[in-house]
């Protein structure tokens, strides 16, 4: 395996896991607070879609992210709506807005397939002095677009953020005991309802990342996927930012490989090749099967005693 194999290997890994990140991150904060959030799927899907389209219409990427982190922040207050205001089953919920996100994007995207059909501009790469030049890990970790550094310093900032601030051990402390926090005189609902916007913010920007960056243009149902397997890193990676990251580069460097056994033309059914990533996912979860701890009161809803 030569140095540039391997180079390209990883840089195939690290971005199509990056999607996957943005997603397990989103997921994270949401269900560390207690509240399920199975609609990823089509809070990456919105994502995807806004980007391309207001990238398409403006030839500015940066108004198509920022689109797109809006649109999917509005997903994200919906499910908390959904979920915490109404106290709909948060499933049901998530179902409801992974089906409507397919049938409202596919729709408009045959509206305006004559606009997102059209190749995107783009990001550029930025470089960083010296560290750039390192062998592989150069190129793989510092020459890289924006959204992907910071990706990198969500994860750090995550991490800190959750078990080193008083804001991240309030959040935590809301999705293993809302009764006790509320005794404490923290908003459940507050809280609850900004770590579900977080999640469609941080979701949907690996939705523009998907369509901007990685393809350069919108197709229907172009996430295939991608929000449930960011719930699977979320469960493998024990709802902690680096585990998620770590299981996402997994999934990542899955999906690259069979993409390269494609290529090299392998005697071997491409459907079985699609498979891989999928049924990795659900190995790793087999494999934790009774091993990872949810937040106690993940996909419970609550209410104050005597609330109606």
């Amino acid at each position: 395996m030569t140095n540039d194999f391997l180079t390209e290997y990883l840089l195939s890994s690290l971005r199509l896991s990056v999607p996957l990140a943005f997603a397990a991150l989103g997921g994270l904060f949401c269900e560390r607070s207690g509240v399920l959030n199975i609609a990823l799927e089509g809070m990456l899907l919105v994502g995807a879609f806004t980007s391309s389209i207001v990238t398409a219409y403006t030839a500015n990427v940066w108004l198509g992210i920022l689109a797109a982190v809006v649109v999917g922040s509005l997903v994200g207050f919906l499910h908390a709506f959904l979920s915490i205001s109404l106290r709909v089953d948060q499933v049901v919920s998530g179902l409801a807005i992974n089906l409507v996100a397919v049938g409202l994007t596919s729709f408009l995207a045959r509206l305006f397939s004559n606009i997102i059909s059209q190749e995107l501009p783009g990001l550029s790469q930025i470089s960083i002095p010296i560290l750039v030049n390192i062998p592989i890990l150069g190129s793989l970790l510092f020459r890289q677009d924006i959204l992907i550094y910071l990706l990198f310093f969500l994860v750090i900032f995550s991490t800190y953020f959750l078990f080193k601030t008083s804001p991240g051990l309030t959040l935590r402390a809301v999705g293993e005991s809302p009764k006790a926090a509320d005794a404490a005189g923290i908003s459940v609902e507050k809280v609850r309802y900004l770590a579900v916007l977080a999640s469609g913010f941080l979701t949907s920007l690996g939705g523009a990342y998907l369509a901007v960056e990685h393809v350069k243009y919108f197709t229907e149902e172009m996430t295939a996927g991608r929000g449930f397997i960011a719930i699977a890193a979320l469960i493998f990676g024990r709802w902690h930012p680096v585990g998620s990251f770590f299981a996402c580069l997994l999934f990542g460097a899955t999906e690259a490989l069979q993409l390269r056994v494609q290529a090299l033309g392998a005697d071997i059914p491409y459907q079985f090749l699609i498979m891989l990533p999928y049924v990795t996912a659900l190995f790793a979860l087999i494999g934790l099967a009774g091993k990872s701890a949810a937040p106690s009161a993940l996909g419970i809803p609550y209410s104050r005693e005597g609330d109606k």
